[in-house]
């Protein structure tokens, strides 16, 4: 029963997730992003996200509790990230607007939770490494990106306005939050996890 509610919690955070893309992709307006259509692939929000609902489907087809829990830290950078830096710099109505109420609050407290208690799989250090993976590619292909190309247009989280040094710490500090995550959510799954 357990289990079957599990996949049932999985499937539909999977299909709200897709469907709050979709309608990402075809509006933007009063959605919470500066973009629409395919171009919303550049917010490690919505990548977050659209990992999350990989890995609820390879959690239903083949129970990966790997993926799961790296998604799980990477939806919750976002929501950290949200809370902490983009909500008071761009304002929380703006963060919670359309599908970013999703993708922004929802959807990463709804798959934070979702680890923490119904996770039955010993999470080790090794996998709390694995989940600072996404971010490290994703922060070295930002930065990559604006080396390459300039600043104007391609900084959309605003990470180097104070210049490429601060920048660079920013990515260390991110990188850090996101094993801190990942090992705050290890640390409440071995206590409170309800299923073994």
């Amino acid at each position: 029963m357990k289990k079957k509610l599990r996949i049932v919690i999985n499937a539909l955070m999977a299909v709200m997730i897709i469907t709050q893309w979709i309608k990402l992709c075809l509006s933007i307006s009063g959605s919470g992003f500066m973009t629409g259509g395919l171009r919303t692939l550049k917010y490690f929000t919505v990548l977050s996200n659209l990992l999350e609902a990989f890995a609820c489907v390879m959690f239903i087809v083949k129970g990966n509790e790997t993926i799961k829990y790296v998604a799980a830290v990477s939806v919750g950078l976002t929501f950290t990230v949200v809370m902490v830096f983009l909500g008071p710099v761009f304002g929380y109505a703006m963060m919670f607007a359309g599908p970013s109420l999703w993708f922004h609050l929802l959807i990463p407290l709804a798959a934070m939770a979702e680890l923490i208690i119904f996770n039955h799989r010993k999470l080790t250090v090794k996998d709390n490494l694995w989940t600072v993976f996404p971010m490290l590619v994703y922060g070295i292909s930002y930065l990559g990106n604006i080396i390459i190309n300039g600043i104007p247009g391609n900084d959309w989280y605003g990470f180097l306005r104070w210049g490429y040094p601060a920048g660079a710490v920013i990515l260390v500090i991110i990188v850090l939050i996101t094993y801190l995550i990942g090992f705050i959510l290890r640390k409440l799954n071995e206590k409170v996890g309800v299923i073994r």
